[in-house]
């Protein structure tokens, strides 16, 4: 088994993510390319304690950029969107 730090990189925290999370029990993380939902799943629950009901993914491409050297592709990363159980929440900052 990988190591949960490994798996979870960082939260994401914006204005959107926030309100997802004490609205709806929502919790968004920045995650390692080619952690599956199983992974992250379990990698949350070890973290931070709590049960996780859903866990949802998506790869979020590099932008493009131009430089003075030519075109330079950013690296993908991927996000994921945990729901936890009825009650339950993670203290982020």
């Amino acid at each position: 088994m990988i190591d949960p730090s490994y798996i979870i990189k960082r939260p994401v925290l914006t204005e959107r993510t926030t309100n997802a999370s004490s609205d709806l029990g929502t919790y968004t993380f920045l995650v390692d390319r080619m952690a599956r939902k199983d992974e992250i799943k379990a990698a949350v629950e070890s973290l931070y304690g709590v049960k996780v009901s859903a866990v949802r993914t998506s790869t979020l491409k590099g932008e493009i950029r131009r430089l003075r050297y030519g075109w330079v592709k950013g690296s993908e990363t991927k996000k994921a969107m945990v729901r936890l159980h009825e009650g339950q929440t993670i203290t982020l900052f």
